[in-house]
């Protein structure tokens, strides 16, 4: 079936996007510029009768295009002359370009008339805390649409999508170009006002968001993570990939706490397209989003928060600082939307970000259990230090692990974080992907060791590492369970496997425990 979000249009006018932007080597013959393109894609299983078919990746081999010629599709975009008009028995038209992901990005917004510019998209990226933040904003934003009568604002996140129309778990945290300008399109036909969504590094380099105008892109802090021959070659290329973000935004937001706080703030200010740049800090009392003072409560943190146009305490459902950090973010996005005190204040008491700081006390207090999904070594520290702040005379256990196959300065980050500042710690797998989980897991236990920390033990199971961990406590705890936060699967070989979700597993061996000591 054609996706009726997308625009019928000529293969000439795709063409002339394409030339527009400067990366056309070979352009369509005039004779071809009028065939009729009904739905264009990079999906050899999504072709229809009249599609356009961009040959993307470094994977890419000639046989998909082959199906797709054979499926309907009628003309190609590609770097590369596959020359299939014999094979397949007639000419074949295509637009030879020299980057097909730009090419990707430009067509995508094309074949859905811009979608951005009918829905304002909220964009985060960060080494963490994206998804907290995007979280919150979502629940801000869900209140302003109460007030207003409309829908709620769509969610793009590494966990979950929700595009008004369709709603599922997600496989990248921002999807490629032809689904994400889907899913704003969706958003737009069923009225939504707002878009939330993660803009990964990897999506902002390879110009997945080439097409979109982002109403705000906040940057919300950075460490060293993604360095790897797949991801990032260097520290530097992560950072100048993550500052792209502000080439398309009208409002940019920056978190002056983080270390390139001033490269942050020079590129948002050189963007032709930034309009205002507002400023948050924890820290900074010049920021334009400031907390002059907070108290830890047993429902979260309670903070006095200052910005342009409002001044009230609000409460963030939050033990951490770090998230009170996040909600700042989220905060002068909402700032920057004009959206209202009232709706600022009720929907960040409401808001919830899954496998994120989730709290699962045991019944009797005696341990709190704690499900995140930090995965690098800087994550994992600022969860550590701050849930000491919060539960300073308690015993402290982490499980944990690390993925496989990219990140793989991980393993000693997260093993020197876990050995400064846990007292118990279970290593096990997460994500092993390609790898042996064990080699992983020794990798870590070396790191922990060069701590000085030698009260580790290696459980490859997961699920047992957690019971492991409840079990062996015998006082007033915190036991942390990182990494994977709510995913329902374990990544094996390129396979996910129905894995139970950590906070699940948690809740069940807290329960054993109080049976047994309580």
């Amino acid at each position: 079936m054609v996706d009726t979000l997308q625009m019928t249009r000529s293969l000439g006018s795709y063409a002339d996007v394409l030339a527009d932007a400067g990366i056309v080597l070979e352009d369509v013959r005039d004779e071809a510029r009028g065939i009729e393109i009904a739905y264009a894609t990079d999906d050899s299983r999504r072709v229809v009768p009249r599609t356009l078919f961009v040959c993307k990746g470094a994977a890419f081999r000639r046989e998909y295009l082959l199906q797709a010629l054979a499926a309907g599709a009628v003309a190609y975009v590609s770097e590369v002359d596959y020359e299939v008009d014999g094979e397949v028995g007639h000419e074949v038209p295509r637009v030879l370009v020299n980057d097909v992901r730009t090419a990707l990005g430009l067509l995508a917004d094309a074949a859905y008339d811009h979608p951005s510019g009918r829905v304002k998209v909220c964009a985060f990226t960060g080494t963490k805390g994206k998804t907290t933040s995007a979280y919150y904003l979502r629940s801000i934003l869900s209140e302003h649409a109460r007030e207003t009568g409309r829908p709620v604002p769509a969610l793009l996140t590494g966990v979950e999508y929700d595009d008004g129309v369709e709603r599922g778990d997600s496989l990248l945290t921002t999807p490629e170009s032809f689904e994400l300008e889907r899913r704003f399109a969706n958003a737009a036909s069923v009225g939504c006002e707002h878009v939330v969504m993660e803009a990964s590094s990897q999506a902002i380099k390879f110009r997945r968001t080439l097409g979109v105008d982002f109403a705000v892109g906040a940057f919300t802090n950075f460490g060293e993570d993604h360095i790897s021959p797949i991801e990032h070659p260097t520290l530097e290329d992560y950072l100048e990939s993550k500052l792209l973000l502000f080439e398309r935004c009208r409002v940019a937001v920056v978190n002056l706490d983080m270390d390139v706080a001033e490269r942050a703030l020079a590129a948002a200010h050189a963007s032709r397209t930034v309009e205002r740049v507002l400023t948050y800090s924890l820290e900074d009392a010049a920021a334009d989003v400031f907390v002059p003072s907070y108290v830890r409560t047993e429902r979260g943190i309670r903070a006095t928060v200052r910005t342009p146009r409002i001044a009230r305490e609000l409460m963030i459902p939050s033990p951490a600082v770090f998230n009170l950090s996040n909600a700042l973010g989220a905060i002068a996005c909402a700032e920057a939307l004009g959206i209202s005190a009232g709706a600022i204040e009720t929907g960040l008491s409401r808001a919830y970000a899954p496998g994120r700081m989730e709290l699962y006390p045991s019944e009797s207090g005696r341990i709190m259990g704690v499900v995140d999904y930090a995965h690098n070594g800087m994550s994992l520290e600022t969860l550590l230090r701050d849930l000491r702040a919060s539960y300073p005379d308690r015993e402290f256990a982490v499980v944990f692990g690390a993925t496989g196959g990219k990140g793989v300065d991980r393993r000693e980050t997260m093993g020197e974080a876990a050995g400064k500042l846990a007292d118990r710690i279970v290593i096990t797998e997460d994500d092993p992907g390609p790898e042996d989980p064990a080699l992983i897991c020794d990798a870590i236990a070396r790191a922990v060791s060069a701590q000085g920390n030698e009260n580790w033990r290696i459980v490859l199971d997961r699920s047992e590492a957690i019971r492991i961990a409840v079990s062996e406590t015998h006082g007033p705890a915190v036991v942390i369970v990182t990494g994977k936060g709510n995913d329902p699967f374990m990544l094996r070989h390129g396979v996910r496997e129905p894995y139970e979700p950590d906070g699940d597993q948690l809740r069940r061996a807290l329960a054993d425990w109080e049976r047994e000591h309580v």
